[in-house]
């Protein structure tokens, strides 16, 4: 062999794992004409509870949203978020293990927003109705095993450290601020006090009752560390289940408690294919 010909097949023996044949180095410099997946676009409405169930460990007095002024606001209401074009809504309700859909949601009619307060049903099915849907899915998680807001643990431990007045003031001022805010209720519309809940400021500021929990603990036991671990848990099992009905090009509306807003919001954000959508651009 020539020493030209023995030159060419050595650079052709180092250059070919280095570039791969013409072809593929052709191909690799094509760029690819698939399109990415259209994101699922998701918007949480974080909202008080409108029945007023005395469920927290701070509860609200509202006013009765079937009343006339109530039921007029919640229809303009639903108006705005119909704005946003969802293909789902989903709530506040625990599914069944082999069904993620509401079965109440088949029985709604007009004449159940005369009798049922509670905001799944003034909202979300009222919501899902306008845009013909025919099913509301449920996403919540709850457990008989499981405390995932183990508050009297936490309540224990403060008074047996001598931190329960601490925890009664935490207590007391997040109320306070929490009372300042339902005292407007009556002179504003529905969609004011949502979008004012829905706030990204005051959404941050809600968070502050959560973490100011974080204080009490010490070297041997973290009751206040394992409350907000438990209460991420709750959050993290919702996601997942909500992202178990989102597809690809999904538009969503979540009609949750506001106290989800700001774990919810976090999960949406960090998921890859997610869009987060606020709120307050549509609640006019």
């Amino acid at each position: 062999m020539s020493q030209s010909k023995l030159f060419s097949s050595i650079v052709a023996l180092f250059l070919v794992p280095l570039f791969g044949t013409p072809q593929a180095a052709s191909a690799a410099a094509t760029p690819s004409t698939k399109a990415p997946p259209t994101p699922i676009q998701v918007m949480i409405l974080g909202t008080y509870h409108m029945d007023s169930p005395g469920l927290d460990v701070i509860n609200l007095e509202v006013d009765d949203v079937t009343k006339p002024r109530r039921q007029k606001e919640l229809a303009a209401l639903t108006e705005q978020l119909a704005k946003f074009a969802p293909t789902k809504v989903a709530v506040e309700m625990v599914p069944r293990l082999d069904d993620p859909t509401v079965p109440a949601y088949e029985k709604f009619s007009a004449e159940t927003l005369s009798k049922d307060k509670n905001e799944i049903v003034q909202i979300g099915f009222r919501l899902a109705q306008r845009m013909k849907h025919t099913a509301v899915y449920a996403i919540d998680e709850q457990s008989d095993t499981v405390d995932y807001f183990p508050f009297e643990k936490l309540k224990e431990y403060a008074k047996a450290n001598k931190q329960d007045e601490k925890l009664t003031a935490l207590i007391a001022e997040t109320e306070s601020q929490v009372k300042a805010r339902t005292a407007t209720f009556p002179r504003k519309t529905v969609s004011t006090i949502l979008r004012e809940w829905n706030d990204p400021a005051q959404i941050a500021k809600d968070q502050t009752f959560y973490t100011a929990l974080l204080a009490f603990g010490n070297g041997k036991v973290w009751p206040g560390a394992e409350l907000n671990a438990a209460w991420y848990l709750r959050n993290a099992k919702i996601h997942s289940k909500f992202m178990k009905i989102a597809k690809p090009g999904d538009r969503i509306v979540v009609i949750y408690g506001a106290g989800h807003n700001y774990l919810l919001r976090e999960l949406v954000r960090s998921t890859a294919g997610y869009q987060l959508i606020e709120p307050r651009a549509y609640l006019r």
